[in-house]
């Protein structure tokens, strides 16, 4: 992992990856342990509120209320923001089922990089929910994530293995993060 140049004092680590691969068990984990503040998923309860498939018309708004959440829990953090998930992985959903995605999505993403991308491996069970829609798509939506991880031009590692061995590997990444 190179060293991190960092705007300002907050440091940001944002869990990706595919669907049912633990990121939002982990954030909590990761948030707890470093007693960090944790900035939620947004569109998980966006699709739940709505009750019907998300359509490109949605992406604005996911997009927008992920923005707010991230400022939301950012203005509250001390030095470390956990954040399950953020823009990036909307422009992979978005590119994903609609072809396209907004271009000041893509932008914003890119100008909002974290300072380190933890990149959930798919080698942990699919876990079905009343969100989750490509337990028969892992492999392909995993790498759209890895491709996107890797051009998004911020540090990463890659986390699998056991439940507890992810937890490590995420303290580990962090704890290397924050002695930089």
């Amino acid at each position: 992992m190179e060293k991190v140049s960092r705007s300002g004092n907050l440091i940001r680590v944002v869990l990706t990856g595919s669907e049912s691969t633990g990121k939002s068990v982990l954030a909590l984990q990761l948030a707890e342990h470093f007693n960090a503040e944790l900035a939620p998923e947004f569109v998980r309860d966006f699709a739940v509120r709505k009750g019907a498939p998300i359509e490109f018309e949605d992406t604005d708004e996911i997009a927008r209320g992920q923005i707010d959440l991230e400022d939301e829990h950012a203005r509250r953090a001390q030095k470390l923001l956990i954040q399950d998930t953020d823009l990036l992985s909307t422009v992979v959903y978005s590119g994903h089922y609609y072809g396209r995605c907004a271009k000041w999505i893509v932008d914003v993403a890119r100008a909002r990089r974290p300072d380190l991308y933890l990149l959930l491996d798919i080698d942990v069970p699919w876990i079905p929910d009343e969100v989750r829609d490509r337990e028969d798509r892992r492999d392909d939506m995993q790498q759209l994530f890895r491709d996107a991880v890797a051009e998004s031009g911020a540090p990463y590692v890659v986390i699998n293995g056991s439940w507890n061995e992810r937890f490590q590997r995420a303290r580990d990444a962090i704890e290397t993060l924050l002695h930089s």
